[in-house]
């Protein structure tokens, strides 16, 4: 009964439930993480699991089956449209936020649009950090749990640090 309660309330979420609310639907006395093993293991072999991201536990298709989702549904507004300067500004952000246009300028060597951080913030994989406390006091930006979502991250702390970017080969092109 309390697996079938956990596994309703991660279905009509749109976004991760964090443990916190699971356990107020099972009560303290119960284990919400053996709940959670027994779910993930009662949807072996099914076409979705349950996942950890942004804080939280969600219910996800498998990635198997992405090219059948895409072929048979209208996903087109879910997809991210990012291209790769996009994921680089989005990465730099993540690794340094909170971070202003100024900061992503040192970083790139160029002005950053404000075109190209509105359509972040429109998107929701950005949000606005503090103010810097410097003249003017420029807006920061950080990541969201969106972006977290959408990258499949349970935290930042999931980021490739840069030993893991050398090895992938990408910390020179960064």
């Amino acid at each position: 009964e309390w697996m079938r309660r956990i596994e309703a309330v991660l279905f009509a979420s749109a976004s991760p439930v964090p443990r916190e609310d699971l356990a107020r639907i099972v009560g303290q006395g119960t284990s919400v993480d053996l709940l959670l093993e027994d779910l993930a293991a009662d949807l072996e072999g099914r076409a979705f699991e349950i996942a950890m991201v942004a804080g939280g536990w969600m219910f996800r298709t498998r990635p198997v089956y992405a090219p059948a989702i895409r072929a048979a549904a209208d996903v087109g507004d879910q997809l991210l449209d990012l291209n790769e300067f996009d994921v680089a500004i989005l990465a730099a952000i993540a690794y340094h936020q909170p971070i202003t246009r100024d900061g992503l300028k040192d970083i790139f060597g160029k002005e950053i649009s404000r075109d190209l951080i509105g359509r972040l913030h429109a998107q929701g994989l950005i949000g606005t950090g503090p103010r810097a406390p410097r003249r003017g006091a420029p807006y920061t930006f950080v990541t969201t749990d969106a972006f977290l979502a959408a990258f499949g991250l349970e935290s930042l702390r999931d980021l490739p640090d840069a030993e893991q970017l050398n090895d992938a080969g990408l910390a020179a092109r960064a």
